[in-house]
């Protein structure tokens, strides 16, 4: 017999070894024995029959669960076996709670205690009713867009685009039985969720080829159900490049990271995410794109069994329900399916997704043109190099329409672009009105 998860030895008795009780009763059961040593062997306790009493009751009075304590004998050696069943109730001693993992006893805090709880009570973050929020929290354009969503998607029939808002709540499982609003309602359907959930943001930032290189950042807010679309938008107007074609007559610019790709992977971060936790996160770099959102990957997942065909196990499963009547995201783990296509027709790596800094991060890499590899080598501000990264991607682009991307004035757009021609990096080729810009790599 060796020590395993549900197997522990001791020499002697300590009052303190009542934690290991409270470590097994919270996992899969298991048994202490006193009087054994490390190697498994007995060495037997004198006092065996006074702890014989004593521990059941210790375990009762501590805990108020009972465990199976009994004699044993070995070679004219007395030791003691103390066994604790599987607890459906998280069980503490004294104040604090353990739990047998392997062949180690850990003492659960953070989080981990937080999800402990959770689990064991039957309960999670988005189910928990929010006693703040009203209906009057509960914004109609937010279930109107949803309705109209997933009537468009064939997930729910036309009717219902004529029921009440409570009706609609009710039917998708956001109120308690107490008429209470859940956590998840506000999420998805609040007027203002960062008012009870601070960290229910989507945070952006330009860099550049550092961390350090902050050029420009963004903070979306509202509802989780209309984040993506105010996400995409972001992506569009500032963070990435919209390369030009034509159909026939008609001008397209496609999103550099193929959009419904892009939407894929937002959706996950918002749908999956521990919102206990951090805001989600999107740092958009020269060569790379990282999106991260709190709470890690399920145990034994990791990027090659995501690109594959998967079962789908949702973080938040009414937030996900959701997101797929709405017709945002698809049952039984396909939705990677769109993130592959959509990265191999255009001609893309494939991301890499892993767990990282107590959550799940995912990572990008962007097509670099030599041109603006050469930029980040150019004696210019950051914010100068962006400019010039704009105007490659596109050389028709206006002062106005720079200044809306940096988020700086048309002034300081001028002020930057003159800068840059005196120093002979971009030049003017054609008139002001109709002519284009040029960059100048020496």
């Amino acid at each position: 017999m060796t020590e395993s998860q549900h197997i522990e030895f001791k020499q002697k008795w300590k009052d303190e070894y009542l934690q290991y009780v409270s470590g097994f009763a919270n996992a899969q059961g298991g048994t202490l024995f006193v009087g054994i040593d490390d190697r498994g062997e007995v060495c037997g306790i004198d006092n065996a029959k006074t702890l014989l009493e004593k521990i059941p009751n210790q375990i009762f009075q501590t805990m108020g669960i009972v465990a199976e304590v009994n004699l044993h004998t070995e070679n004219g050696k007395e030791y003691l076996s103390i066994s604790a069943k599987p607890s459906s109730q998280p069980i503490s001693f004294r104040g604090k709670y353990y739990f047998r993992s392997g062949s180690t006893l850990q003492e659960l805090n953070g989080t981990a205690l937080r999800d402990f709880l959770f689990d064991k009570l039957g309960i999670t973050f988005e189910d928990s009713p929010n006693d703040r929020a009203t209906l009057d929290d509960i914004d109609r354009d937010a279930i109107d867009f949803f309705l109209r969503s997933a009537v468009a998607a064939g997930r729910i029939t036309s009717d219902t685009l004529r029921d009440t808002t409570e009706k609609v709540l009710h039917n998708l499982d956001l109120v308690t039985e107490e008429g209470k609003l859940k956590n998840a309602a506000v999420l998805l359907f609040g007027k203002n969720p960062q008012r009870f959930f601070i960290s229910s943001r989507f945070r952006l930032g330009r860099f550049g080829s550092r961390p350090s290189d902050l050029i420009f950042q963004d903070e979306v807010n509202g509802n989780i159900l209309q984040m993506a679309d105010r996400v995409i938008w972001l992506l569009r107007s500032k963070y990435l490049r919209t390369p030009i074609r034509y159909e026939g007559l008609h001008r397209i610019e496609d999103l550099e990271i193929p959009e419904p790709a892009m939407r894929e992977l937002i959706y996950n971060a918002i749908v999956h995410r521990d919102y206990m936790g951090n805001d989600i996160q999107m740092k958009v770099y020269d060569d790379h794109i990282w999106l991260w959102n709190a709470g890690e990957l399920p145990n034994g997942y990791n990027t090659e069994k995501l690109l594959k065909e998967h079962l789908s196990i949702p973080r938040n499963k009414l937030i996900a329900s959701v997101f797929y009547k709405a017709g945002f995201i698809e049952n039984w783990g396909r939705g990677f399916d769109k993130v592959i296509n959509g990265f191999k027709a255009a001609e893309l790596a494939l991301p890499t997704i892993e767990s990282e800094f107590g959550g799940t991060s995912v990572h990008i890499q962007r097509k670099v043109e030599k041109t603006l590899t050469d930029v980040e080598t150019m004696d210019i501000t950051e914010r100068q190099k962006r400019i010039v990264v704009l105007l490659a991607e596109n050389p028709s682009i206006g002062f106005e329409e720079l200044a809306e991307k940096l988020s700086v004035s048309r002034r300081t757009v001028a002020s930057d672009i003159s800068a840059l021609k005196k120093k002979n990096v971009i030049q003017r080729v054609g008139s002001d009105k109709n002519g284009q810009w040029k960059i100048v790599i020496n």
